[in-house]
């Protein structure tokens, strides 16, 4: 009796090992596990929660300064302004857009459409800047 009470608790020993040998810190193939908590090194302006502006992480509860113009018609799209965050703005960092990358000043904008969706959040595309994409 005292034998098998052993080899059980050998064998979950060795479970235990196994597990944090391929699948902990360690392991070369962590970063790719869906529950690593590694950050991004660099942010990319199509990333959530960063800016397209100045491409810098919010924070929680920050939002962006947009304007959004009503839909034609009954379609879901909406014509959109992105003038940044509040660090482009106050801050004055320097500011690019994503699609031609040209320097923005603190008035220029960038042009994007809105699409609603019902149960997820609303999505939003780039288009470019007011100096690349003409209204």
């Amino acid at each position: 009796m005292i034998q098998i009470l052993l080899l059980i608790i050998c064998g979950l020993v060795l479970l235990w090992f196994g597990h944090f040998l391929f699948f902990g810190p360690m392991s070369p193939i962590y970063p790719y596990m869906p529950w690593s908590k590694k950050e991004k090194l660099k942010e990319k302006p199509g990333d959530p929660q960063i800016c397209p502006l100045c491409s810098m992480k919010m924070l929680n509860g920050e939002n962006l300064k947009t304007t959004a113009f009503p839909a034609k018609q009954k379609s879901t799209d909406h014509l959109m302004h992105i003038k940044g965050c509040s660090g482009c703005l106050e801050r004055n960092l320097p500011r690019m857009c994503p699609v031609c990358r040209t320097k923005l000043s603190v008035e220029d904008f960038l042009v994007a459409r809105m699409f609603e969706r019902s149960f997820q959040k609303n999505h939003v595309h780039v288009l470019g800047c007011n100096k690349c994409r003409k209204i």
